[in-house]
């Protein structure tokens, strides 16, 4: 069975950048790239349009001193967008990206509304087929503080101890950006040369929480794991997301790895590896010398790598990034490293003798869920 091929708009940013790493994880699909010159090129454009079965719309202007830019730039990507439609006779499946700020009296929710209509006017004409997503306020790792969410930029402002301004607890609504992920995978899945091409979907947030009970949040995650390296309570999806957004912000090659504190006497040494108000799994492993274990990235799972005995390097490198990070351990002054999702990661025994290192993750481990995808550092 042939594959279906995604081309993403604005794959380089946000949310283009997890619904790209997202496809890529998965076989079925095959991910046609875009480039931001494209849409300065006819020939590029319409090659890119020409080669996909289905075209995630998610390229737009955000935030800009002048509104008047914003409503003109996401106008002008749309046009462009559309007239390669036109020119190479696609009836791909196009998926845009609103807003929930389409219905208020703005020039940035307007443009996404003409947009989604222009978009609509075009399926009808094509025989191909449109869904609209209205989406709230999205928020998850890698975003750009100032720019994306207002979770980015208070996660920034408290791990680099910047001052935050909050004006009241208004309520905001929020969703994971793994949320919106799954729900546009699950539509391009679900259509049919049937559907309905004025399809819209209305994404409910998730999430609804008050802006001083979310910078109040974040600040526990500064201080009790970003200070003291405790894992805090965690109740819900919203609060593990919440946090491994937060841990995202961290500069890992700076913070890690991180020392324990031994309790010495005439008996030996007592450390304690890991503090948390959140459960999950504890487990050793044993490496002889010159094996490497891992070679895998996460989505979710918190993970702790400890090295109690042996010498140790750790591996982390960005699944779409080629910067390596290079973390080097050793038993004899114990230490930690936390491992951030989307990061494949390695741990390689250095030393002459045997490496015992004990790993601490949030959740059971699960054979038919195990998030983990094998990917060479």
């Amino acid at each position: 069975m042939s594959k279906i091929r995604i081309g993403v708009t604005g794959q380089q940013g946000f949310l283009g950048g997890h619904l790209s790493r997202q496809i890529e994880l998965l076989e079925k699909y095959e991910l046609v790239h875009f480039k931001r010159n494209f849409f300065n090129s006819e020939t590029l454009l319409d090659g890119f349009v020409s080669s996909v079965d289905v075209i995630v719309h998610l390229a737009a202007m955000n935030r800009h001193e002048d509104s008047n830019v914003i409503y003109e730039t996401n106008l002008d990507l749309t046009k462009r967008l559309i007239g390669s439609l036109n020119r190479v006779g696609s009836s791909a499946y196009v998926l845009f990206s609103s807003s929930t700020q389409e219905t208020q009296d703005n020039l940035y929710g307007r443009s996404k509304k003409e947009c989604s209509i222009l978009l609509k006017q075009w399926a009808s004409k094509s025989n191909g087929s449109f869904t609209s997503f209205i989406i709230p306020n999205v928020f998850g790792p890698f975003g750009k503080p100032y720019y994306n969410s207002v979770v980015s930029t208070f996660c920034h402002q408290l791990i680099n101890g910047e001052s935050a301004t909050i004006n009241g607890n208004s309520q905001i609504e929020l969703i994971y950006v793994g949320e919106v992920v799954s729900n546009i995978l699950w539509s391009i899945n679900s259509r049919t040369k049937e559907s309905d091409y004025d399809e819209v979907v209305e994404l409910n947030s998730i999430y609804s929480i008050g802006v001083s009970d979310l910078y109040q949040l974040l600040s526990i995650f500064r201080k009790d794991y970003f200070d003291s390296g405790i894992i805090p309570e965690l109740r819900n999806s919203f609060e593990i997301n919440l946090f491994n957004t937060f841990r995202s912000f961290i500069q890992h090659s700076t913070y890690f790895p991180r020392p324990y504190v031994q309790h010495c006497d005439d008996r030996g040494s007592f450390i304690e590896l890991i503090k948390l108000n959140s459960g999950g799994q504890v487990s050793y492993s044993t490496t002889v010398p010159g094996i490497t274990r891992g070679n895998h990235f996460h989505t979710r799972k918190i993970e702790r790598f400890s090295v109690i005995s042996g010498s140790a390097k750790i591996e982390l490198r960005k699944v779409d990034s080629e910067e390596v990070i290079t973390l080097m351990l050793d038993g004899e002054n114990p230490s930690y490293v936390d491992m951030p999702i989307w990061y494949t990661h390695n741990i390689t025994n250095i030393g002459d003798g045997e490496l015992l290192t004990v790993f601490w993750i949030n959740e059971f481990y699960n054979q038919e869920d195990s998030d983990t995808y094998f990917n060479e550092v």
